[in-house]
C-alpha cells in the first residue's frame, strides 16, 4: 500500500464519515442508488431524497415494477432528471437480464444505463470489495491539487493521466474505506473554495501546496456566455382549483416531466384556445405571469407564464399526454401521502415555481 492510500486510510478511520444513510446495510443496489444521486449533488441534499427512495423502493425489484412517473415524482426537486430515468430504466435491466442481481463484471456495470467507469468502480469496491477505481468531482479535484495537474478534465490527455493516478494509488486491501475516504477528503477538507490544508491528511506531498497554487488548481474550464432561450407556458385553470399538465417527451429537456403546455413566445394567447378548441365565452381571465429565469447547464430559459382562468373544462382537451391536476396537491410534490396514486407525477422546478400558491 503506498503512502497516499495509507495516509488517506489513517485519516479516515479518525474523521471519516461513517454514519450515511448508505453507509448501513451496504448492498450493491443502496450504493449505486446513492452514487447517482450524489452526481453533481451535495450530501446534505441527497439524503432526504434517498432515505425517501428507499423507503418507497428498497430493493432493485420495486424499483423495476415501478412506473417511470413515479419513479421521476420521487425525484422532483432532485435535478438532472436523466439520471432518475436512467436508474428505472437499469434495475429493469439487473431484473430482466441478471435475476435482480447486480452483475461484479466492470464492463457489465458500465453497460447498464446511467453507470459509467466511476460509478461501477464505487459499486464494486463499496459493495462487493473488489478493486474498483473511482474518479467523481471530488477525486478529481484531491488529485490534480496533490499531483499537481495542469488543464481541464475536458481534455483527454487530462482525464487519461487523472484515471492513471487514481488507478496506482487505489489498493487492493480495504478498497471500500479507501474509495470512500479519498471522497470524503475531498468533500470535506480538498474543497474547491477554502480548502482546509492544515488539516490534510496528504498535505505534507501536495504538490499544488507546495508551489503555492491550490486555489489554481484543479484549472478551471474557460465559461462560454450561456444563450439565451425565450418561452411560454400556459397555465389553464379550473374553478376547482384543477391546472392542466402536459407530459414532456420522454428525451430531452425535462424529459418525461410534467408541465403546462409549453409553447413559443411567437404564439398568442388568442391562437393557443383557438388551437384547443377553447371557447371564448368559457374564459374568465388570462394574465401574463412575471417573467422568470431558469438556468441549465448550457443555456438560461425565460419563461413567461400565461394564467388561463376557465369557467368549466374544454371537451377537447383529452390528448392522453394532458391530464387535469389540483394545484393544491402539487404544492409539495416530494409529499406522496399527499397526493393520490394515479397522480404521482414528476414535476420540472419551473412547474412548481409557478404554481406555489
Amino acid at each position: 500500500m503506498d503512502w497516499f492510500a495509507r495516509k488517506l486510510l489513517d485519516w479516515f478511520d479518525l474523521n471519516g464519515r461513517k454514519n450515511l444513510p448508505w453507509q448501513s446495510d451496504i448492498t450493491p443496489y443502496r450504493v449505486w442508488v446513492s452514487e447517482i444521486m450524489l452526481q453533481q449533488t451535495q450530501v446534505a441534499t441527497v439524503i432526504a431524497y434517498y432515505e425517501r427512495f428507499m423507503q418507497h423502493y428498497p430493493d432493485v425489484a420495486s424499483l423495476a415494477r415501478a412506473s417511470t412517473d413515479e419513479v421521476l415524482h420521487l425525484w422532483t426537486g432532485l435535478g438532472y432528471y436523466a439520471r432518475g430515468r436512467n436508474l428505472h430504466k437499469a434495475a429493469k435491466l439487473i431484473v430482466d437480464q441478471y435475476d435482480g442481481r447486480f452483475p461484479e463484471d466492470q464492463q457489465q456495470l458500465e453497460a447498464l444505463p446511467g453507470i459509467g467507469p466511476s460509478t461501477a468502480g464505487a459499486i464494486r469496491a463499496i459493495a462487493m470489495q473488489q478493486r474498483g477505481v473511482i474518479l467523481d468531482g471530488n477525486v478529481k479535484r484531491v488529485l490534480a491539487r496533490f499531483h499537481a495537474v495542469t488543464g481541464h478534465y475536458s481534455q483527454a490527455s487530462v482525464n487519461k493521466l487523472l484515471w492513471q493516478r487514481a488507478e496506482d494509488h487505489t489498493p487492493i486491501k480495504r478498497v471500500d474505506h479507501y474509495t470512500q475516504a479519498i471522497m470524503d477528503l475531498g468533500a470535506t477538507l480538498c474543497r474547491r473554495s477554502k480548502p482546509d490544508c492544515q488539516a490534510c491528511p496528504i498535505s505534507a506531498r501536495c504538490q499544488a501546496l507546495a508551489e503555492d497554487r491550490v486555489h489554481e488548481l484543479p484549472t478551471k474550464k474557460k465559461a462560454a456566455p450561456k444563450p439565451i432561450r425565450q418561452t411560454r407556458f400556459f397555465v389553464l385553470r379550473l374553478p376547482d382549483n384543477r391546472v392542466l399538465l402536459e407530459q414532456r417527451q420522454q428525451s430531452g429537456l425535462w424529459g418525461g416531466l410534467w408541465n403546462p403546455p409549453e409553447r413559443g413566445v411567437e404564439l398568442s394567447v388568442e391562437e393557443f384556445l383557438r388551437q384547443h378548441g377553447v371557447a371564448q365565452q368559457d374564459v374568465i381571465a388570462t394574465q401574463s405571469g412575471t417573467q422568470f429565469r431558469h438556468t441549465f447547464s448550457h443555456f438560461h430559459l425565460d419563461i413567461e407564464p400565461i394564467y388561463i382562468d376557465l369557467k368549466r373544462q374544454p371537451p377537447m382537451l383529452q390528448e392522453t399526454n394532458q391530464r387535469w391536476v389540483a394545484a393544491d396537491q402539487l404544492n409539495q410534490p416530494a409529499v406522496q401521502a399527499a397526493i393520490p396514486s394515479d397522480e404521482k407525477i414528476g414535476l420540472s422546478a419551473a412547474t412548481i415555481k409557478m404554481l406555489k400558491p
